[in-house]
């Protein structure tokens, strides 16, 4: 049987399968869906559980010997396999079959594990368990529908954030459930129920390095490229991550050349009238207005399309593609985000990545 995620609390309510393989690299809707089968196989006397940890020293004679043991109590038991490649091997395969052709009496057995590769699916031992059990493939949110569960899980813990304070915690936590739900609880722990404002959300997070970076690129849309690289230089030596800042950049920087070529559609240099508008198609929150105009208004289209081709580049030098110093790479895309005129090398990187 295969589920979504959708399905998963109807089908518990009818009953519980013999076996569950649960997969998905969204590492906090995987263990919420495996709290849930979890909570409903102990509301059917489900009091025993039993966890493996599938590695390159793993025996796998351990689940034959689990599926030809009672339970020590003669009680209803879960056995988890936490697997998490996917990929159980030669062993793995045969344990697994033969868990399916011997299933032990009173004992579910709940497979959890990564991102599977597209070929796993179509195999014959995984359509074996699929069809002894159920599968569920745990897909990441995509970005248009983060804010939406933002939002409900903070209405969930008692919140009621405005539409503002949604969108900027959503934007901070980079697609990153876990470090949402985290944050949350934080906000839950700290103002208790009821109203959550921008000013609530800046202020939880303001101890925390890696929302540093977006005061970074806010000094930086705000043309002061002195404090940009003192920002810059202190985040470098609390050793963030290049990758989490170019993605930060990149993100920003592909806004601003889009919303830089509607503005230069409307004919003449950006006004007041023409930069407002665009920003409310972008859903620009009140609070960074501002900086997002006075950047379109200090450089058009080409520089920030440009500079959005120089990002491309240093992500090919973090991933060792291309040769380069990232950290000096980035201070001067942070720089030129600034409004500082584009250094001889970094113009020589735009004009050969326009090439």
């Amino acid at each position: 049987m295969k589920l979504n995620a959708s399905q998963l609390e109807s089908h518990l309510q009818g009953g519980l399968a013999p076996l569950y393989f649960l997969s998905g690299d969204e590492i906090l809707l995987v263990q919420e869906a495996a709290d849930t089968i979890r909570a409903a196989a102990r509301a059917q006397g489900y009091s025993e559980r039993e966890v493996m940890h599938v590695d390159r020293s793993f025996d796998w004679a351990a689940l034959n010997d689990a599926s030809d043991t009672l339970s020590l109590f003669a009680e209803r038991r879960i056995v988890e396999l936490r697997m998490p490649t996917g990929k159980p091997g030669d062993a793995g395969r045969k344990a697994l079959l033969h868990w399916v052709e011997r299933p032990p009496e009173d004992t579910l057995l709940l497979i959890i594990t990564g991102k599977l590769e597209a070929s796993v699916p179509k195999t014959k031992w995984f359509k074996t368990l699929e069809a002894a059990g159920a599968s569920l493939t745990i897909w990441p949110l995509e970005p248009a529908r983060l804010p939406g569960w933002v939002g409900a899980r903070m209405r969930e813990r008692g919140l009621q954030p405005d539409v503002a304070a949604v969108e900027l915690l959503s934007q901070r936590v980079e697609g990153n459930l876990l470090a949402a739900a985290q944050e949350i609880d934080k906000l839950q722990l700290l103002h208790g129920s009821g109203q959550i404002t921008v000013e609530d959300i800046d202020e939880a997070v303001v101890d925390n390095a890696r929302f540093d970076i977006y005061r970074l690129v806010d000094t930086a849309l705000d043309g002061d490229a002195a404090q940009t690289q003192r920002m810059f230089n202190r985040l470098q030596d609390e050793g963030i991550e290049p990758v989490l800042l170019l993605w930060v950049l990149g993100r920003e920087l592909r806004s601003l050349a889009s919303m830089a070529a509607e503005c230069a559609g409307s004919g003449g240099p950006p006004g007041d009238a023409a930069v407002e508008q665009v920003m409310t198609r972008y859903r620009v929150w009140q609070k960074r207005k501002p900086l997002i105009k006075k950047a379109l208004q200090r450089s058009g289209p080409r520089r920030w399309q440009g500079l959005v081709l120089v990002a491309a580049r240093i992500d090919r030098v973090i991933k060792g593609q291309l040769a380069g110093n990232v950290r000096d790479e980035l201070l001067q895309l942070c720089l030129a985000l600034a409004g500082m005129a584009v250094a001889t090398g970094l113009q020589r990187r735009v004009a050969q990545a326009r090439g």
